[in-house]
């Protein structure tokens, strides 16, 4: 039967004893936790060698970067934390840079989360949390105050309670429908750097006081120090205001470039009248190129039968518009920081002519990291669990989104485009109001992929309409950073003293 709407309130109220808002303060690591280098190793057995000190390379350059690697580490710290027994669908790795944008099938560039590897049902908690404390270690990355840190964590939290909230007063249908896209992001950033240029008001009370009192010198020369300090920061925050709203539009510009064609020009060399994917390595070897050994001689074969099966996952309309495209060439391609060593493959196809390229992409999914300690997925090809938690969590999808097995059949993969108007926020060179907007705007975000796969009115019942559950989750963020990075000094060391292998600057 189902809930009233008084009933899903009072479900959201009474989770508050289970897990109190409070609760989620004053984490701790839990006595005899793993080493985070041994559960990464753990990990990396299935993967592709050669890749692996990739892997350890790109996850060594900063404590932002080890973070983005290790979902597995988190995920094992994340089972100890209080949880209000509130699911939802699960990004499973929501860390700042698995949100971005790009093109919805209608072709406006959308915001979005864009990396479901880890994708599970599970308590709501997870995800928030690994989000707020990747802006207070990206944050820490970029030089900002241990204070601007718990800031942009604090606002990421915030941003998720208040528009869960929001989400609870709406409809079904358009909390389904909700999406943000390019313009609404433009419009709210124009609406920060319009704020910042008014004029703070001033006032002379205590001047006039001071001066009753025979103390006007003293007084002015206090009021002045006061305005020129005011005047400094009115500068600084419409300098800040006015470069995130550059990065903006530099984003959505560079986004809008990003297709098949582009591609074509970066990835691709035309031989004898015919394009063919170029040689990177370790990056990007197309099958032509590969090492005896590293692939079986027969994977170009394998994966061209593999790409009819996956075409069977898609709607006859979407199958349809695939198969007037032609594979003519394929490359082992390593994509990301935490995928480092999974299977992954990039396919050229080529529709009317060589003028009509579409690249498509074939990622190994293996189990989410959650499985080891929330049920398994209901779906036993790891590559549909990828694919339907997308779908469920994206306001929009990839038309092509699919998966299949692979010729080893205990081995799974998603296809997708390669490159479809995709961008996100590097936050190297951004400023504190830059990432505290950014967070604001992840914070919406998530509560949208969480209220179309949860119970929005329950989740904004339990969170409530103060900021306890933000400052819990925002200390919770400065506990991680602060053991993140000596889980990073852990894994530099282990580099150092030879007992894992890096290959820095790929």
């Amino acid at each position: 039967m189902t809930m009233t709407i008084d009933e899903r309130e009072a479900s959201g109220t009474q989770a508050r004893t289970q897990a109190p808002r409070a609760a989620h303060a004053g984490w701790t690591p839990a006595a005899g936790r793993p080493s985070p280098v041994a559960l990464l190793v753990s990990q990396e057995k299935t993967r592709e060698r050669d890749l692996v000190p990739v892997r350890h390379g790109r996850m060594m350059v900063s404590p932002f970067t080890f973070y983005r690697g290790a979902a597995i580490v988190m995920a094992e710290d994340l089972k100890d934390t209080p949880t209000a027994g509130l699911n939802a669908q699960l990004c499973g790795d929501a860390h700042l840079l698995n949100f971005g944008v790009f093109g919805s099938p209608e072709r406006r560039l959308v915001f979005d989360l864009n990396d479901f590897d880890e994708t599970l049902p599970g308590p709501f908690e997870y995800d928030v949390k690994r989000m707020a404390a990747s802006f207070a270690i990206a944050a820490r990355d970029a030089g900002f105050s241990r204070a601007q840190a718990s800031d942009a964590a604090l606002t990421s939290v915030a941003a998720y309670r208040e528009a869960m909230a929001s989400f609870a007063q709406q409809t079904t249908m358009d909390v389904w429908y909700a999406s943000l896209d390019e313009d609404e992001i433009k419009r709210a950033v124009a609406d920060v750097v319009t704020q910042s240029r008014k004029p703070g008001k001033k006032t002379a009370a205590k001047d006039v006081k001071a001066a009753k009192a025979g103390k006007a010198g003293k007084a002015a020369q206090a009021g002045q120090l006061a305005d020129t300090t005011a005047v400094q920061g009115a500068k600084s925050q419409v300098k800040m205001a006015k470069k995130a709203e550059r990065t903006v539009a530099q984003l959505s510009a560079k986004a809008h470039t990003k297709d098949s064609l582009q591609a074509l020009s970066k990835l691709a060399e035309q031989v004898d009248g015919r394009y063919r994917i170029v040689s990177q390595p370790p990056v990007l070897i197309p099958l032509r190129d590969m090492p005896p050994g590293l692939v079986p001689a027969n994977t170009d074969a394998m994966l061209r039968d593999k790409f009819r099966e996956y075409r069977a996952t898609l709607q006859p309309d979407r199958r349809h518009l695939l198969e007037q495209f032609e594979i003519v060439d394929v490359a082992r391609k390593v994509v990301g920081v935490g995928s480092v060593g999974t299977r992954c493959f990039i396919a050229l196809l080529q529709g009317r002519d060589a003028s009509d390229p579409l690249f498509m992409q074939a990622k190994e999914a293996t189990a989410s990291v959650l499985e080891a300690h929330l049920p398994r997925s209901r779906y036993r090809n790891s590559g549909q669990r990828v694919v339907q938690g997308q779908r469920l969590m994206q306001a929009v999808s990839d038309i092509f989104l699919g998966w299949t097995k692979g010729a080893d059949v205990s081995r799974h993969f998603y296809w997708r485009q390669l490159r479809d108007m995709k961008g996100s926020v590097e936050p190297e060179g951004t400023t504190p109001l830059g990432l505290t907007l950014y967070a604001r705007v992840c914070g919406w975000t998530m509560a949208r992929a969480h209220a179309r796969s949860g119970d929005p009115v329950a989740i904004a019942a339990y969170l409530g309409s103060g900021d306890s559950f933000d400052r819990g989750i925002a200390d919770f963020s400065q506990r991680y950073a602060d053991q993140n990075e000596r889980d990073y000094q852990e894994f530099v060391a282990a580099i150092k003293d030879g007992k894992i292998e890096a290959v820095e600057g790929v």
